[in-house]
């Protein structure tokens, strides 16, 4: 299982697909609510939405309904804070002190501008 570099609440572009004048996805921006890092992917906010039936149960009345499905996390690229663009991540050590004693820690940078994320 690979760690992945994107987390829950990032706002990501999605970067393949069907372009949006063809009903597709692709050029959306959406924040992550989910992340599946067994699957390798996400389920971004507003992308790649599909409809299910659901059967009318205790919990609430049935109906169509659309929801969110996962899409691959090769689709997405993380969105650069300052220039809104998709960006590359990186990863920079930084040794802090506190209380005393020195960690290391690592911080996401976006390649695009150099800014932490």
């Amino acid at each position: 299982m690979a760690k992945m570099k994107i987390k829950k609440g990032d706002l990501v572009q999605v970067i393949s697909g069907r372009k949006q004048d063809k009903g597709g996805d692709r050029g959306k921006q959406g924040k992550v609510i989910e992340v599946y890092p067994e699957t390798q992917r996400v389920l971004v906010e507003g992308i790649n939405r599909i409809t299910k039936h659901t059967r009318a149960s205790q919990r609430g009345a049935g109906g169509i309904v659309q929801v969110e499905a996962p899409i691959h996390v090769s689709n997405v690229m993380i969105v650069d804070p300052e220039t809104k663009k998709p960006t590359r991540i990186r990863t920079r050590v930084e040794t802090v002190e506190r209380n005393g004693k020195t960690k290391t820690q690592r911080v996401r940078v976006s390649v695009r501008s150099g800014k932490d994320l």
